[in-house]
């Protein structure tokens, strides 16, 4: 292990592997670590089912064939559309990988459950909203769906970089209910401070939902078979095919810095690595980060469905926060044996938030009353932790705690500004993708 390296990644996360992936693609010298004997991290999948119950202290369920279960710590779906999918495809990571549809996408107001409409048919047919709302939201749809903001002819008086969110919704009348599951379940925000941001970024977010949805239909999620702990592995496979080197089960004993403060090197199990760069996730780093929140997770097994949604093998569930007169909001992911993450004929749901009170698990209770009856429940409350500075100085780079969203859409945005960071430059897989080609014309 003597060696020198262009960057050590310190984690199997989904993150780091990402970063691993098209680091090695773009001709660097990758040592990747981890102290764990499994890949995924945070974001792993967890099997069989007794190691899944180990994790958490208990003695396990018969639960049908303990080998079908892959059980996900951090819950997300994919957008059909969006940016890990396009990475996915560019670097040639599909080969490795399996998809099914998430078959619905879901909104929660005064105790029910309605279909996000994302379309202008969805938007005259719901009964979200009285019949003159659904007027001005398909007014309103339509416009978004053909905005474009280098194009001053679609923009309808609207300044994409000056004109704040409100200032749209009123344009077109839209009602307080209309803003909140526009907002929250189509543009995917955390909280309402968008409202009052120019609009051009929500108007971008509610366009890629709508042309997620229009690639399959149903929903525009997508779910990886086997779980999500497919992901990092096929992005580990693409930094080994570009000469990346991976070591599992690896403590990290100490993280070496010169004398201006710069990373020199990493030591594990009494062998030194040399480098001038680090990326790694939060565990590796607790003098580089601080708390800033935490959230709660309960994962469940059932032997049913969501029962409002009928006959459903898996769906996205918001409560949105004014809903609950909470601050974030309520995400719920449902997926099943369907997956093949569970045995036959079981479901597993995940119900998960921003901590507002000292009673968290009291918080996700709107959401699992939507569930039915459980057969396991398991609550898991992790702090939030970032990085205390950017790296610049250090050649340190410390990824976040996953956020309590059930989409990659943050993670996308998170990892496009560390690799620009560490490398100074915008992402580039033109190697990758000529090599594919390349590859297939053989």
């Amino acid at each position: 292990m003597d060696e020198e390296y262009d960057c050590i990644v310190l984690g199997t996360g989904l993150k780091e592997c990402i970063l691993s992936g098209f680091l090695s693609v773009n001709k660097k010298k990758i040592l990747h670590m981890d102290k764990n004997q499994y890949y995924g991290g945070e974001s792993a999948s967890i099997t069989p089912l007794e190691k899944f119950y180990e994790l958490f202290g208990r003695t396990p369920k018969q639960l049908g064939s303990s080998k079908d279960w892959n059980i996900d710590l951090i819950p997300k779906f994919l957008m059909a559309q969006g940016e890990l999918v396009k990475y996915l495809i560019d670097s040639g990571v599909t080969r490795y990988l399996e998809f099914k549809q998430v078959e619905g996408s879901y909104v929660y107001k005064d105790k029910k459950l309605f279909k996000v409409p994302a379309d202008e048919k969805e938007a005259l047919a719901t009964s979200l909203m009285g019949i003159f709302e659904k007027r001005k939201f398909r007014k309103f749809l339509l416009f978004a769906n053909d905005f474009e903001p280098d194009d001053p002819s679609t923009w309808q008086g609207v300044d994409p970089e000056k004109t704040p969110m409100k200032e749209v919704f009123a344009k077109f009348g839209l009602d307080a209910n209309t803003q909140s599951f526009t907002g929250h379940a189509l543009a995917l925000h955390l909280n309402d401070c968008y409202v009052e941001e120019p609009c051009k970024e929500t108007l971008m977010k509610i366009k890629l939902y709508s042309y997620s949805l229009a690639k399959y239909g149903k929903s525009p999620y997508l779910y990886p078979l086997y779980g999500l702990g497919e992901l990092p592995q096929g992005f580990a496979r693409l930094s080994a095919i570009y000469g990346g080197t991976y070591m599992l089960d690896k403590p990290i004993d100490e993280i070496k810095y010169d004398e201006n403060g710069r990373v020199c090197g990493v030591t594990s199990q009494g062998e030194t690595a040399k480098t001038k760069m680090v990326i790694g996730d939060p565990s590796y780093f607790p003098d580089k980060v601080k708390k800033d929140g935490q959230v709660v997770r309960c994962i469940c097994f059932m032997d049913h469905p969501v029962p409002k949604i009928k006959d459903s093998a898996s769906c996205q569930i918001i409560i949105p926060q004014n809903q609950l007169g909470r601050k974030s909001d309520i995400y719920v992911c449902v997926v099943s044996y369907a997956h093949n993450v569970a045995a036959k004929n079981y479901y597993i749901a995940i119900a998960s938030t921003t901590v507002e009170t000292t009673n968290p698990e009291e918080e996700l209770q709107p959401a699992l009353e939507l569930l039915g009856p459980v057969i396991e429940k398991f609550v898991k409350v992790s702090d939030v932790l970032v990085p205390t500075d950017d790296g610049s100085k250090s050649g340190v780079f410390i990824t976040t705690t996953y956020d309590a969203t059930t989409h990659f859409q943050t993670t996308c945005k998170e990892i496009l500004d560390i690799y620009k960071r560490c490398t100074g430059g915008d992402l580039d897989l033109t190697t990758v993708r000529e090599d594919l080609e390349a590859a297939q014309r053989e």
